[in-house]
């Protein structure tokens, strides 16, 4: 699934990206849309986890008024996964990273995922 979707996204991302992280004897396997948008899939070795990376935009000022909340901050959400991971959960969680980089400010290609 990963490499359908960095052939995909090949002309729509920077020069280098996507890149596809295979490194199992580390516990880490993902994909990286662009250095700010990732999904990995790591394992701390009893658990697994899906660690969403990506840059959290402000583009609504009337949701956000009423705290703090800086434009670009990198995000980290780490999600303990259920150890039989279905390919529709994992499509699921594909289609969240890709959602997010195609939603981002001031992107040039406009896409439907």
């Amino acid at each position: 699934m990963f490499t359908m979707v960095a052939n995909e996204y090949r002309d729509r991302v920077p020069s280098g990206y996507p890149a596809i992280v295979d490194d199992v004897d580390r516990g880490v396997v993902g994909i990286q849309l662009d250095p700010n948008y990732a999904l990995y899939f790591v394992s701390d070795g009893r658990q697994i986890f899906a660690d969403y990376y990506y840059r959290s935009p402000r583009n609504d000022a009337r949701s956000s008024a009423s705290r703090e909340k800086f434009a670009g901050m990198p995000f980290d959400d780490h999600r303990p996964l259920d150890g039989n991971l279905s390919d529709q959960h994992l499509r699921n969680l594909i289609a969240e990273l890709i959602s997010r980089w195609n939603y981002q400010p001031c992107i040039i290609h406009i896409t439907d995922t």
